[in-house]
């Protein structure tokens, strides 16, 4: 294998990332096991696993030669050893303590960018593994592709043999030039108008203090599962999306707990970062990240829950309407429009501008519909984690999961003391709308 060399969108969040503010994604799978050594079978058989997996072999190496001065690759590790990256820990009185403690952790960066953390429950009957891995290594899906390869195998259809691309020449050719020149003018276009729409939700925005926190390094987890019948029902009698319903819940969820601590919400409409992903299915580039996002104003400042409901259904269609390539929440797109010193140099001006261009990610990480098992030991909870971005305090992650959803919280510990308050808001919220929604 290669050295195959970073996107423009990997090497920025390779640049973005500084020890108070680590670059990975996480996700906390919780297992059911009978056996009091499940979960040091678990670890043996995770790294046994790991070594066959291409994908988790790949170091990030920074380039500093032309023509990509100032740019990285990804190339296999010399003496690769999965011990390294898989760890087995004392029992844990509470995953999510423990899972908030190790995604404060940045990820070695001289070595294959991913770890994970074997954790037994202190009953012996049950155990969680938290899967990180780097987002210049992976995003969602890639992540979920890794991780789908050193559990349980799962019989799945064979992928259908792709076409080979024809060879690309050097230099462009000439019979091509218009409609280069074409896709020239359309990035350029593209950019201004992402510009335009950043420069537009910055305006006359109210946002709250409790989303925003100086820096501390310091992370704290929180998870809660809802019943996605429930959210079937509300969404049957309200419309939109499944995910219109799950944002919904966020917004409802953050209102009563601003209002509980006593920050109140009155008037707060935070920006939202949706991320999309561009990834096509079969796609020739099976690694690198495919992100752009939709950009939206929570309605915390709504009473109604069902006006509430209403409102995101309502941004969640025109960003749809718009399309993933433009608009404020495509900042990501512009990415492949920097040069890579560009990232090198400007990767911690980028992270330090998050703050001014959205105030809270809110993102879903798709599962497979059918049981995910290690060791035999199957899945019972899935809690996704997202990076937390410079001067913010709270992201949330989703995912979907044999009927249930769950939602992963991850915080400044330092800035949300309180985040097991806003993980019963989310259940809280379910309930509201359910009752709404009753005749």
């Amino acid at each position: 294998m290669t050295a195959d060399p970073l996107t423009p969108l990997d090497l920025a969040f390779w640049n973005l990332e500084s020890p108070a503010h680590p670059m990975h994604l996480g996700a906390l799978g919780v297992f059911a096991a009978s056996s009091p050594t499940a979960a040091a079978h678990a670890a043996d058989l995770l790294a046994a696993r790991a070594a066959a997996v291409p994908g988790l072999r790949m170091r990030i190496r920074d380039v500093w030669q032309p023509p990509a001065f100032g740019g990285a690759v990804r190339e296999p590790a010399l003496g690769f050893d999965p011990g390294d990256h898989v760890v087995l820990h004392p029992p844990a009185a509470d995953f999510q303590t423990a899972a908030g403690r190790l995604m404060e952790r940045p990820l070695e960066r001289e070595r294959p960018p991913w770890e994970a953390h074997v954790l037994p429950g202190e009953e012996g009957g049950g155990f969680a593994v938290l899967f990180k891995f780097h987002h210049a290594l992976a995003d969602g899906l890639r992540a979920l592709t890794l991780a789908a390869a050193v559990l349980d195998p799962m019989d799945l259809p064979e992928r259908r043999p792709r076409p080979a691309e024809p060879p690309r020449g050097l230099l462009p050719d000439v019979r091509r030039l218009p409609d280069l020149l074409r896709d020239a003018l359309s990035d350029v276009g593209r950019a201004l108008d992402i510009g335009a729409s950043v420069a537009v939700h910055t305006l006359g925005m109210r946002s709250t203090a409790a989303l925003t926190a100086a820096p501390t390094g310091t992370r704290r987890t929180a998870g809660v599962v809802l019943d996605l019948d429930d959210v079937h029902r509300i969404r049957k009698v309200v419309g939109g999306t499944v995910n219109d319903v799950l944002i919904a819940v966020v917004a409802g969820a953050l209102r009563r707990w601003l209002d509980e601590r006593g920050d109140g919400s009155e008037g707060v409409a935070p920006r939202a970062l949706i991320p999309v992903s561009r990834r096509r299915p079969r796609s020739a580039h099976p690694q690198g990240n495919r992100l752009s996002g939709y950009l939206m104003r929570l309605p915390v400042d709504e009473s109604d829950p069902l006006d509430r409901l209403g409102v995101v259904r309502a941004a969640m269609d025109r960003n749809k309407d718009a399309g993933p390539n433009r608009g404020a929440g495509a900042v990501a797109l512009l990415a492949d429009h920097v040069p890579a010193l560009g990232h090198r140099l400007g990767g911690p001006l980028v992270g330090q501008a998050a703050r001014l261009w959205f105030d809270i990610l809110v993102t879903s990480v798709p599962l497979p519909g059918f049981g995910l098992k290690l060791g035999g030991n199957p899945v019972t909870e899935v809690y996704p984690y997202a990076p937390l971005a410079r001067g913010q305090s709270l992201a949330v992650a989703i995912s979907t999961y044999r009927g249930r959803v769950h939602y992963g919280l991850v915080a400044d510990a330092e800035a949300v003391p309180d985040l097991d308050r806003l993980a019963r808001a989310l259940s809280e919220e379910l309930r509201t709308l359910i009752t709404a929604c009753d005749p």
